[in-house]
This record gives structure tokens, sequence and C-alpha cells, in this order.
């Protein structure tokens, strides 16, 4: 298979991977900022939809996870990319907090937030915005260390 085609074909791949990603978040309702908050607010009629869409996206990627470890390389590439980095240290730490300061007061994380965007969601737009400019002022900042 030449480059090109296997560029076309991961990027296909790719594509219907985003499709049902979306379609599964869309569908759950995880789209909506007040699942999200209802979720984090366990005082105030908690909504658990959340944790039964979490464990069934993890019992998914498990099993397809154990799968593709079984091969011996990707269809489309030539070997596996996996991190190299397995250390909690004070970066990914802040990183996290952002990240959850971040969830809990837009009521998105970053892939339904693009997907409410996508549909035209004023607050999830500007989650968005937000969320890319943290993206590039990290890594300005990661560039000048």
């Amino acid at each position: 298979m030449s480059a090109s085609a296997r560029s076309r074909g991961a990027l296909g791949l790719a594509a219907l991977a985003g499709a049902v990603f979306g379609a599964g978040l869309v569908i759950s309702g995880m789209t909506q900022p007040a699942r999200i908050v209802g979720f984090l607010d366990p005082l105030d009629g908690w909504d658990t939809s959340l944790a039964f869409v979490m464990a069934g996206a993890v019992a998914v990627y498990a099993v397809a996870h154990a799968a593709i470890r079984r091969r011996a390389r990707p269809w489309f590439d030539a070997r596996f990319d996996m991190p190299g980095r397995a250390a909690v240290d004070a970066p990914l730490v802040a990183g996290a907090a952002v990240f959850g300061i971040g969830w809990g007061l837009g009521g998105f994380c970053p892939g339904p937030s693009i997907v409410a965007a996508a549909g035209g969601s004023t607050a999830a737009i500007v989650f968005v915005v937000a969320m890319l400019a943290g993206m590039h002022v990290r890594h300005r900042l990661a560039a000048g260390r």
C-alpha cells in the first residue's frame, strides 16, 4: 500500500471514528452542559448519567485496546505510537487541575465542546476558543523551556 493510500485510509478511519464519537455524545446528552454540572454537583439532584457513559466508554476502549495490541502493526502506519512518558509530575497535575476547573465551570470537555460548537452552541464556541487559546499559551510556554 502506498503512503498516499495509507494516509487517505487513516484519515477516513479517523473521520469515521470522530463521527461515531460525536454521534455518541449527542445521543447520550453529553453535549449539554447541564448534564456535566449535574454530575459534578452530587448535593443538588445528582445526575449519574455521565458515570454510565464513562463506564461504557472505558469498557469499549478496554476491549478494543486489547484486540489492537495483539496486532503486529497498525493498519495505516508502520508501528504503534505509544506514550513514552509515564511519570506523574507537576506540569501533568497542573494541567489536570486546569482541565477539571474548565470542565466544571464551562460544563464541557474538549470532545463534547467541539460537537456542541459545530451544532451552533454559543457557549460551546466560546469554550472552544478559550480552549484553543489555552493550548496555544501552553505550547508557547513549553517552547520557551
